[in-house]
């Protein structure tokens, strides 16, 4: 029995690393621990986008449901909004119509509760699983449930409660994880804005419904990069510790020699308050250090670890279109007309601009000198 238990356990570890592009090895090693441990949907992984078996839907167009309890983190009204918004996400892209209730049994019930909750598929304390939902049927069938051990938000802070709604609402009228990082049915959360959902998601849910017979225009996000896309560029590629990092558009794919396939990841699922557009990256070994770009922006790594890395002074120089910008006892030079930073930076202020002292506090371009004028 145990044996048993072992294998299926190890099966499992292989289904779940092989889902998420993973090095398939069975067992539980750092990549794979340091997954689990992200914030995601409670939903099994099963998984581009994926129907529950036997392609369960609603068979109805109008769908009704009933808030049965409120989370006290946030004001009973932004709940009700949060709801209504990630309902009218998918109103948008199929002939569904959802009409809440305020009594009685309805077809999608929400509620927010902790570990054992009433379903006998408990949930964790913070972080970990965030909700589940299940699949559209009788009795229980679309009913969602929020842990309230989480901390909910209107915004970037802790658990945005609109996109998990969005993402578990999927899941109640039909749709299961979806492989692609792009998605929203993606299992794992990360902070967006704009319209959440991607071209897979909406694929996913009309081959279940239909498209929307009203013809709502939306601009879905893009689905992720492919890697074997002949076509395919990049923003930006560093070096991290003896792997390469490579970002574009929203994601960065992880190469190292132990991986056997590049993993994809958002580049907000593992760095939040970095942008969703990287034009500049390098490595500098010395300091162990990466330095992140974005417009003339700048972000500092030490390891995966995100550290705030202050610009002290930044100066536009017009005959040359470019961009200096001085941190610490080092500067940058970002050239405004390819939104690119230049090859060979960082480099010394001191050595590069004799007198003065290693730091900046202040700089300002002055016509007709070719360099510019430094206070400090």
């Amino acid at each position: 029995k145990t044996d048993r238990s072992s294998d299926a356990m190890q099966a499992k570890i292989r289904e779940m690393q092989s889902f998420f592009n993973l090095q398939v090895t069975g067992s539980l090693d750092a990549n794979t621990q340091e997954l689990m441990s992200m914030a995601r949907c409670g939903v099994p992984d099963v998984g581009e986008y994926n129907h529950f078996p036997r392609h369960l839907k609603w068979q109805n167009t109008i769908v009704t449901f009933r808030i049965v309890n409120y989370t006290p983190d946030l004001k009973k009204a932004d709940v009700d909004r949060a709801i209504r918004n990630a309902f009218n996400i998918w109103a948008d892209v199929t002939p569904l119509t959802f009409k809440k209730l305020h009594e009685g049994k309805a077809d999608i019930m929400i509620l927010f509760g902790t570990k054992e909750h009433g379903d006998f598929n408990p949930f964790d304390g913070p972080d970990g699983l965030l909700a589940h939902a299940y699949p559209p049927g009788r009795d229980i069938g679309g009913d969602t449930h929020f842990d309230e051990d989480e901390h909910w938000s209107k915004d970037s802070d802790a658990y945005n409660l609109f996109l998990v709604a969005t993402h578990e609402f999927g899941h109640a009228l039909g749709l299961s994880h979806s492989t692609d990082p792009g998605a929203l049915m993606y299992p794992v959360y990360s902070y967006s804005q704009g319209y959440p959902l991607s071209e897979d998601d909406i694929t996913g849910i009309q081959a279940l419904y239909g498209p929307n017979p009203r013809h709502r225009k939306v601009k879905p996000k893009p689905d992720a990069p492919n890697k074997c896309d002949p076509m395919l560029s990049f923003d930006a590629v560093t070096e991290l510790r003896g792997e390469t990092i490579i970002f574009k558009d929203r994601f960065y794919w992880r190469l190292h020699p132990q991986f056997a396939e590049p993993e994809q990841t958002l580049i907000k699922s593992t760095w939040p308050s970095l942008p969703n557009k990287v034009d500049a990256a390098y490595e500098y070994p010395e300091k162990d250090m990466v330095f992140i770009f974005s417009g003339i922006r700048m972000w500092a790594l030490n390891g995966y670890n995100l550290t705030v890395r202050t610009v002290d002074a930044a100066v536009y120089i017009p005959d040359t279109g470019k961009t200096l910008l001085f941190s610490e006892e080092h500067y940058w030079s970002y050239n405004e007309k390819t939104n690119t930073m230049d090859s060979g930076f960082p480099r010394s202020i001191e050595m590069d601009f004799p007198g003065m002292a290693e730091e900046v506090d202040a700089a300002v371009y002055q016509y007709g000198i070719s360099i510019s004028y430094i206070v400090i």
